[in-house]
């Protein structure tokens, strides 16, 4: 059961489109799971190597728009500088990044 919800929040976020970010709690929503927003963050801190060219994980954050990521292999500077390479803004302000939600939260349209 385990495996399969790793493979839902994969399939969910490949769907996220270039250019906009889902929040841990939305993708949970998403998957059947709304109670499970930091098991999404659990699944996406798995992804390195090969699978992180394939699945977009940089497009997740937390439901406050902060880029709140703790991992060595994609830190929170990374993930930034992916964000802006798809023209997603990100400020940073002390020492955490932001995107705003009202204009790049992706607004689904069925599953």
């Amino acid at each position: 059961m385990l495996a399969n919800f790793y493979q839902q929040v994969y399939k969910m976020v490949k769907k996220v489109p270039k250019g906009k970010v889902a929040t841990y709690g939305q993708i949970a929503g998403l998957v059947g799971s709304p109670r499970a927003a930091q098991m999404v963050g659990w699944v996406l801190h798995q992804v390195i190597g090969a699978k992180a060219k394939q699945i977009p994980w940089q497009r997740v954050i937390n439901r406050e728009g902060r880029i709140s990521i703790v991992n060595l292999n994609h830190p929170a500077e990374e993930q930034a500088y992916l964000l802006k390479e798809e023209g997603i803004t990100v400020r940073k302000a002390e020492n955490n990044y932001f995107v705003d939600l009202d204009k790049h939260l992706w607004q689904i349209k069925n599953k």
